[in-house]
């Protein structure tokens, strides 16, 4: 029906076709099935369960928890759901020297006076003093994670406990069968089969069907490609074309393992740097999931496997696995009308666990320009200037971490520590060593708290403070630096044990045996 101005007159999008499963496939087809659920569209997810499925991992960071509840989901339900544990942040060994340990934590550090960063008085007092102890004396989510302790913010505002932020760690596996529950209860209608031939419109190249092998043909307006490193539709239909990360980020191997659990789950990650790249920890409440990642050109695959198994905590679950991988991104995740999402995007390596985070983005994105059909072009360059700028955003994160170190162990570290990097993280840097100032610019995911961590927890300290922080008196300000450490302690030791309250709320899910399952990596 014709409208007022000529709102209206447009043809809605009904046919959307998610093609692959997994996390990205099934938190796509939840999301579309909570928010376009008048009755109106169709929405249908194709997979096989004969091609496996790359887990984009187990550990998380805090915007999942608003997607959850998004949805509706009760967190406590979809911990139990998946063997879930809680994340205050990641403790990192070996990065900035062998032997060097900090914590990269959620919140924030201790607490501004009259405008002044906090991290700007650390540093002054640091300086002045040799019992201002490390900033992450300041942080509440650090202090509880080394006493092993854990729970929700605290309701009340003046709490030190109201500063705990915290993510997750769960089985990847099982999150997207809980998500397909929940997109097929709502009406998602799921197609098994192998995809065989891709059909494209003769005049605009818009994808128009994908042809399985058993003859059962697809059509859609609208395709989301969730069909991992591959890229069925982003890359191998319409060849989009791939942005190479790896002269920055040079691991392209992860070989996986998981194992029990050598003692209850403690409520962090753990990165620890080894010859020629990292390995991860992350505990759940059945198994715990390892894995190295490292470069080839610096590491072989049998030495790498056994660097992995040195250092494993807890009995082998299963054979190792090995996956290749290289950093990067789609040059659009938008071209024509497929979306794509998850791997078939891009990936960057799992340091910062922000795969899955990628994915939410991706949607939500998605969401806030739902085109019409046809497609505008304008919509679909603001969707692919905001997913690059998230993806530069967090590339530049990961390679401060190999950038700030000391370590010129082997010839993988020399070569990091050496290397260019973009002018946007060099800016960053510079900026910092100067003053010990850091800003977060327009929608960067990691906030300048982030930076600070990773900074002065690879010992890159800056030529000075910022001489705003003269203005407040040295001694008062001393003195309360010391009370606020104090209080941190006492705020910390009143939690409960991590595993106790996964118990008292209700998360844990009593198992019998442990899970043997792949761990494909830290999201």
């Amino acid at each position: 029906m014709a409208k007022r101005n000529g709102i209206g007159n447009v043809k809605r999008i009904r046919r959307v076709v998610i093609v692959g499963g997994g996390t990205a496939g099934w938190m796509a087809a939840a999301a579309l099935s909570r928010f376009f659920d008048d009755g109106q569209r169709t929405i249908k997810l194709v997979e096989s369960d004969a091609i496996g499925t790359v887990g984009v991992g187990e550990a998380t960071i805090p915007p999942l928890a608003k997607f959850n509840a998004m949805l509706g989901i009760r967190e406590d339900e979809f911990l139990k759901a998946t063997r879930g544990t809680y994340k205050l942040g990641i403790e990192f060994a070996n990065w900035g020297q062998v032997g060097d340990r900090y914590f990269h934590p959620f919140g924030s550090y201790g607490q501004s006076f009259h405008g002044i960063p906090f991290h700007q008085l650390f540093l002054r007092e640091k300086a002045r003093s040799n019992d201002a102890g490390s900033i992450g004396d300041y942080s509440m989510c650090t202090v509880a994670a080394a006493q092993n302790r854990f729970a929700r913010p605290s309701p009340v505002a003046k709490s030190l406990a109201n500063q705990l932020r915290y993510a997750y760690h769960f089985d990847a596996a099982l999150y997207a069968a809980f998500l397909r529950r929940f997109a097929e209860d709502r009406g998602v209608l799921r197609k098994e089969g192998r995809i065989a031939h891709v059909e494209r419109h003769a005049e605009s190249g818009d994808v128009t069907a994908v042809l399985l092998e058993s003859g059962h043909r697809i059509d859609g307006e609208l395709f989301i490609d969730c069909s991992g490193f591959r890229g069925l539709l982003i890359e191998d239909t319409l060849g989009t074309g791939y942005e190479d990360w790896s002269a920055w980020l040079p691991m392209d191997r992860a070989i996986a393992i998981p194992t029990s659990n050598p003692a209850s789950p403690p409520p962090f990650t753990h990165s620890t740097a080894h010859g020629a790249g990292w390995q991860w920890r992350i505990p759940l409440q059945h198994r715990t999931g390892n894995g190295h990642v490292f470069s080839s050109d610096h590491m072989n695959e049998d030495k790498a496997l056994e660097v992995l198994l040195e250092n494993v905590e807890g009995n082998p679950l299963q054979d190792p696995r090995t996956l290749k991988f290289r950093s990067g991104m789609r040059r659009k995740a938008w071209n024509h009308n497929v979306v794509s999402l998850g791997l078939a995007a891009g990936f960057i390596e799992p340091l910062e666990s922000t795969s899955i985070h990628l994915i939410q983005n991706g949607i939500a994105r998605l969401f806030a320009l739902f085109p019409d059909n046809p497609i505008s072009p304008i919509e679909r360059d603001e969707y692919n200037r905001g997913m690059a700028d998230l993806y530069e955003d967090i590339r530049d994160f990961i390679i401060l971490h190999y950038k700030a170190t000391q370590r010129d162990d082997t010839e993988f570290w020399r070569y990091v520590r050496n290397m260019t990097v973009p002018d946007s993280l060099s800016r960053k840097m510079e900026l910092w060593q100067l003053h010990g100032r850091v800003f977060r610019e327009n929608a960067e995911l990691f906030a300048a708290n982030s930076w600070i961590a990773v900074m002065l927890g690879q010992n890159l300290w800056p030529s000075n403070y910022d001489p705003i922080a003269d203005t407040l008196d040295a001694q008062k300000i001393g003195f309360a630096m010391q009370e606020m450490r104090k209080a941190y302690g006492e705020t910390a030791g009143k939690l409960p044990l991590h595993e106790n309250f996964l118990r008292q709320s209700g998360s844990w899910h009593q198992t019998a045996e442990p899970d043997v399952r792949q761990s494909a990596g830290p999201s």
